[in-house]
């Protein structure tokens, strides 16, 4: 079962005390910068290795826009099994550090890894809507996403004995989502970034993690009050395909037709609800969205007597996007069902600085800081018999 994947390629298709929700915050502004929070103490066991991007990198975003991501390669150097089980994604240049995701790459996808670093100038390589890395072992899932940085975010940890499975020879990757809007699309100077594993040598008992991100549409038009070539749904996504290729560019339609039978449902409120295929235990969870994000929410099988909210952000607040571990591990199978629910609001947008001087548009799923996400980003560990 693949359960790993991208935020540009993300699709499957009552409330409850033991709800995971986040304090909200009172801003808005898009970015805020990371976390300066010390790491936790080391537990029994457990050891940090601290790693750097190579080299400094300067975002240069294409075709004229205000959004690059671009993945480095980092090398742990692991001689032996690991198990991951913390991750911190340290930004240094937080001005223009939008998210990150860091994947680990088993042995056998490393050879394509360097070859892809190596063929590209300059540090890394462009990656929008995904790893950039062609190779069965990297894009068709076992490349694991084992960590999610976006502004506010800290370490968090699982209490119970569980981690991210490392094998000796992997590698990592770091995808950063570097925005220039604040700075006009101007370069805003360099950044080399860091991440900081917590690692532990683990036991036959210790659980692997994987994560399950969940995701629905954006379907959000221009207000009432707003016209314009992009407040049309199809000129909205010829846009994005142009700024991001045509993977991201057919992400909106594809969400449509798995979510909502082929049928966009223009609207500030989309859902989308996934089957559970396999037997997991389900650990903790943070919900992403970007500048024009109200609420989020994940229900496990909603109205039904089994309904619970396993995440619940209803006042989402981009500076503060944090892994929150459930108060209680949940067991979920066949038959289940989690739905993603997201609130967007049009009219944030004449009140960010960011977005305030941009033409106004019919909102969908697209990488950039002025496009939308909705994905719940669930960390599970499958229960083998």
């Amino acid at each position: 079962m693949t359960l790993v994947t991208t935020f540009a390629a993300v699709t499957a298709c009552g409330s409850n005390a033991d709800s995971a929700t986040p304090p909200a915050a009172a801003t808005h502004s898009g970015h805020a910068g990371g976390s300066s929070a010390p790491p936790q103490p080391l537990r029994a066991g457990e050891r940090f290795l601290d790693l750097k991007m190579a080299e400094a990198y300067t975002p240069v975003p294409p075709q004229g826009g205000t959004d690059e991501y671009r993945c480095q390669l980092v090398d742990p150097g692991l001689t032996k099994g690991a198990f991951l089980t913390g991750t911190q994604f340290m930004p240094e240049n937080v001005a223009i550090a939008h998210h990150a995701i860091v994947y680990a790459v088993p042995p056998g996808g490393a050879a394509a890894v360097r070859e892809q670093d190596a063929k590209t100038p300059g540090p890394g390589w462009q990656c929008f809507g995904g790893t950039g890395v062609a190779g069965a072992e990297v894009e068709e899932g076992d490349a694991a996403w084992v960590d999610t940085w976006a502004p506010g975010a800290t370490e968090t940890l699982i209490d119970q004995d569980a981690g991210y499975k490392l094998e000796p020879g992997s590698l990592l990757i770091m995808q950063i989502h570097y925005n220039l809007l604040a700075t006009g699309g101007k370069p805003a100077g360099p950044d080399r970034s860091a991440v900081r594993l917590r690692l532990t040598d683990g036991t036959p008992q210790t659980r692997e993690l994987e994560t399950w991100p969940v995701d629905a549409p954006t379907e959000l038009p221009c207000a009432a009050d707003e016209s314009g070539p992009l407040c049309d749904r199809a000129a909205s996504i010829a846009d994005v395909t142009k700024r991001f290729g045509r993977d991201v560019g057919e992400m909106a339609d594809r969400q449509v037709r798995e979510c909502d039978r082929g049928v966009p449902k223009p609207g500030n409120t989309q859902t989308c609800d996934h089957k559970v295929e396999a037997p997991m235990t389900l650990y903790a969870g943070f919900g992403h969205m970007h500048m024009l994000g109200r609420a989020i929410k994940v229900e496990l099988n909603p109205g039904t007597p089994r309904a619970k909210v396993v995440l619940d952000v209803p006042q989402f607040d981009f500076d503060n996007q944090r892994l929150v571990q459930l108060p209680t591990p949940v067991e979920i199978g066949p038959g289940d069902t989690l739905r993603v629910t997201c609130t967007h609001d049009a009219g944030l947008r004449r009140q960010l600085p960011q977005l305030k001087t941009l033409p106004p548009r019919y909102v969908v799923w697209g990488d950039g800081t002025s496009d939308e996400m909705c994905i719940g980003i669930m960390t599970v560990s499958p229960r083998r018999p």
